[in-house]
């Protein structure tokens, strides 16, 4: 067994190696290096979302060229409060491992104003 302390892979708490649950998430403690970094990052993000756009079906409010550009978007909808998920488009002849290929942008039917309105390009 190792001497190493253990995190919680939601939250973030460390335990000493004796504990096997956090207390706070009933969460199994893993020993992960960096998962507390990883779950703080999850944390930020999860504060940036807006209640008000997280609920109904997800509906499809952007088409990307490829990985990179669908997560461009991605983190312009965050700043925004509007949570996403990409997924890849069909009819893409491309393997699933690599980034080219499009991507469907989805977020929840409350969020699917708001995000059209935020990926709105006007030029001057």
């Amino acid at each position: 067994m190792s001497d190493k302390p253990l995190v919680c892979p939601d939250c973030g708490r460390s335990y000493p190696a004796s504990d096997r649950f956090c207390e706070a998430c009933r969460m199994p403690l893993v020993h992960v290096p960096g998962a507390e970094s990883q779950a703080g990052a999850r944390r930020r993000k999860a504060r940036k979302i807006k209640p008000q756009y997280a609920e109904g079906q997800l509906v499809k409010v952007a088409r990307a060229a490829n990985q990179p550009e669908a997560e461009f978007i991605e983190a312009l909808l965050l700043e925004e409060g509007i949570p996403s998920m990409l997924r890849r488009s069909g009819g893409a002849d491309v393997p699933d491992f690599l980034a080219a290929g499009p991507r469907d942008v989805l977020v929840p039917e409350s969020g699917a104003e708001a995000a059209r309105e935020a990926l709105a390009w006007e030029s001057p």
